[in-house]
């Protein structure tokens, strides 16, 4: 039986565990990266560990997140990232140059390597071919110190493509169909790879669209054949070396095959508050729209902007509406310029934002109270965009554009004949604004900057055997991690403060959970089904942490987030019958009984002493994991094995 391309990656990193799924698997990392909301937590971490330089082949620390500067905050972390990472061995990505995986993409992706990103959209590496995950601050920290990448290992599934895409219809499309076919939670605990012939008529920046957002399916990663258009690629950014030929063997066996013709798709709109939400652009003709949005790590490659351009020319933006481009990268925002593409943008009536994440992390240009945005972005959360009633709509570039041109939700075939977008053979290349590090020599010398926003990492406890504790908190399905832990303008500066942070904790859920948290000291959330979906960001683990939470218990987890809830020395537990749910409510005393015990059988005993009712729930760990809980967490079971 033949190998998968997923799977001979793995094989070819694999350092301990069998490939049997459903088993722990523990991975070389080749590369990480980090971005500033979430990097200097990691770097803190990767320095409590005690090493002076970082062991991977490449480890690169971007800036793309915190970039509005209204008080010192984020530029004192930019700084203490800055001279952490020159004195560490890992090179810094300056603000200004680009979005993490835009860039990423562009400089140092490789076919075949594995990456780990504090960032969970960090499987866009898989556009050109690399195995490339989403994963939590710590889990990162711990690969740049040469440790393990440890996972469950996937299923299989594979999306096959077959036929070409009609005009005006295009790769974020394709990953709205299969948002649509498979739903927020349908990929977890899977590898999606792409395949088929229809593979050959997306070019990589497609590609990495696809991957970027099967991130919203909850899957492990997504991942491209690596062939003469990755080849093609990489040559035009002037890294033909780095190219190798992968794909999965003949007879590979996939746990799941799903068919998708694309010449049968068409325009696509995800509705709020779910990217799976998913409908016809024609079936919401008419809809006013007062913002649009285009850019962030999904849809701002110079493919995409070059097909904007093309749209814009000649047109104005319509006066009801309030447009927004974001390159990026660098790279991309001066191919632009000297095209003189930027200037039919411009011209347009639209706003040119800065080469970062922006709107998309609700980082600026927020839409009106009840306003409707188009957004060529990959979430759509509820208040994620800053305004908390406001409709947010992912959408197509294509769709973005002729939204910002008509003033309504408005089907883009319906702006005429697609013009012809060509694409350079060879790119613009200028690394000037990437800062490499030190020598191991020059390093001694470096002081590594500190600013007070700075905290120290939450005090964690060795695992009690009996964990006696208040519901704080009931939930329902779908809990994102922007529930847990709000992104935006007014919060992110604090992402290396967390007792200032746990202001904001579930804020959007109950404004009064985290003063009743730290009011209860010993508390748990109670939750419903995929909990934790999202974003990788840790701080929705360790900010519960901070706040006096035990355990999560809920009806079933997102991946990322159950890794970092175990990380942070939480326990997450599920409900070995789901309709106990119904049955706990807020307020109530919980007691989890012979919690070790409990563990190394698989199923620990939840009393809820309120109610003189007794629950089963479902613990199953590694033995690693069950190692890591009773330390107190990854750093205190990592400094134990020294």
């Amino acid at each position: 039986m033949g190998l998968t391309l997923a799977q001979k990656i793995i094989k070819s990193h694999l350092i301990s565990g069998e490939m049997q799924v459903g088993s722990e698997i523990a991975l070389k990392i080749d590369q990480t990266l980090t971005q500033d909301a979430t990097g200097t937590m990691a770097y803190l971490e990767f320095e409590t560990m005690g090493l002076k330089r970082v062991k991977t082949e490449r480890s690169v620390a971007y800036i793309d997140h915190n970039t509005l500067q209204c008080g010192f905050e984020n530029a004192d972390d930019h700084r203490y990232i800055q001279t952490v990472a020159k004195k560490h061995g890992i090179y810094f990505s300056r603000p200004g140059n680009g979005i993490c995986h835009q860039v990423h993409l562009e400089r140092f992706s490789r076919p075949g390597k594995t990456l780990i990103g504090s960032d969970s959209h960090t499987p866009t590496g898989g556009g050109i071919g690399m195995l490339s995950f989403g994963a939590g601050g710590l889990d990162v920290a711990v690969a740049m110190g040469g440790g393990a990448y440890h996972i469950t290992m996937p299923k299989m599934y594979k999306v096959n493509l077959t036929g070409k895409l009609n005009p005006f219809v295009t790769a974020k499309d394709v990953s709205l169909e299969i948002l649509r076919i498979l739903s927020v939670k349908g990929g977890v605990g899977a590898i999606i790879e792409w395949g088929g012939e229809g593979v050959k008529t997306l070019s990589v920046p497609e590609r990495a669209t696809i991957t970027n957002m099967g991130t919203e399916l909850g899957a492990t990663t997504s991942i491209f054949p690596s062939d003469e258009i990755t080849y093609e690629f990489l040559k035009a950014q002037g890294r033909e070396q780095d190219f190798v030929s992968l794909e999965s063997d003949i007879d590979a066996v996939y746990d799941k095959v799903i068919d998708i013709d694309l010449s049968t798709l068409e325009p696509l709109i995800a509705c709020p508050h779910s990217p799976d939400n998913v409908v016809k652009v024609s079936s919401l003709k008419g809809v006013k729209v007062n913002q649009v949005c285009i850019g962030s790590c999904t849809n701002s490659s110079l493919h995409d902007l070059l097909k904007v351009s093309a749209l814009l020319s000649g047109k104005t933006v319509h006066e009801s509406v309030s447009l927004s481009v974001s390159p990026g990268s660098k790279q991309v925002l001066s191919m632009l310029s000297s095209s003189g593409a930027l200037a039919n943008i411009i011209s347009s009536g639209a706003r040119i934002l800065e080469c970062a994440c922006g709107p998309c992390i609700g980082m600026g240009f927020s839409p009106n109270s009840q306003g409707v945005s188009l957004r060529t972005f990959n979430r759509n959360f509820l208040g994620r965009s800053g305004t908390k009633d406001a409709g947010v709509y992912l959408v197509s570039p294509e769709t973005a554009v002729a939204a910002a041109i008509f003033g309504e939700i408005t089907d883009p075939r319906l702006l005429g004949e697609m013009p012809k977008i060509t694409m350079p053979t060879s790119f613009a290349i200028d690394d000037s604004a990437i800062i490499a590090p030190a020598s191991e020599q020059e390093a001694e010398s470096l002081e590594v900057l500190r600013g007070p926003n700075i905290k120290p990492f939450p005090s964690t406890q060795p695992l009690d055997n009996n964990i006696e504790v208040t519901v704080a908190l009931k939930v329902g399905d779908n809990i994102t991690t922007d529930h847990i832990m709000p992104a935006g303008a007014k919060i992110l500066p604090y992402r290396s403060n967390i007792p200032y942070l746990s202001k904001f904790c579930f804020s959007v859920v109950d404004e009064g959970f985290s003063e009743r948290a730290l009011s209860l000291k010993s508390s748990v959330i109670i939750g419903g089904d995929n909990y934790g979906q999202g974003s990788s960001r840790e701080h929705a683990a360790l900010v519960p942490l901070y706040l006096g939470i035990k355990a999560v218990v809920v009806k079933s987890f997102a991946r990322i987030h159950v890794a970092n809830l175990i990380n942070a020395g939480i326990v997450p537990l599920t409900f070995k019958n789901v309709s106990d749910y119904d049955l706990i409510s807020e307020g109530d005393k919980l007691l989890l009984e012979n919690v070790e015990s409990g563990m190394e059988k698989g199923e620990i005993t939840l009393k809820n002493l309120t109610k003189n009712q007794t629950y089963s729930l479902v613990a199953l760990f590694t033995e690693r994991q069950r190692e890591i809980l009773k330390a107190g967490g990854l750093l205190a079971y990592t400094k134990n094995q020294k």
